[in-house]
């Protein structure tokens, strides 16, 4: 194989290997919105006056392990309207969905 085909089958592979995680990691966050939003009904947090606190809201710098998309998704749910913030710590459902 010539080198020009090398560098052409490299960059391919390096543009699907790019668009897989894409698709890994928007799957883990819609997993975990799920997860975030399962635990405020289970807390019963449907309104502002039941809103609770998540321990997960606010990134851990120094965390050993695997990824945490608890933050990055709840940013998410909170842009999209479905989970209402209120102060610096306090989330409730805004919106009913099925998960």
């Amino acid at each position: 194989m010539s080198e020009t085909r090398q560098i052409i089958v490299g960059i391919i592979i390096l543009i699907i290997i790019f668009i897989l995680t894409r698709i890994g990691i928007g799957y883990r966050i819609r997993q975990t919105a799920t997860y975030i939003i399962k635990d405020l009904e289970r807390q019963e947090a449907f309104d502002p006056d039941s809103a609770v606190e998540l321990p997960y809201a606010e990134p851990q710098y120094f965390r050993i392990g695997m990824r945490d998309f608890k933050p990055k998704a709840l940013q998410s749910l909170i842009q999209g309207e479905i989970v209402g913030k209120i102060g610096d710590r306090k989330y409730y459902i805004k919106k009913r969905v099925t998960v």
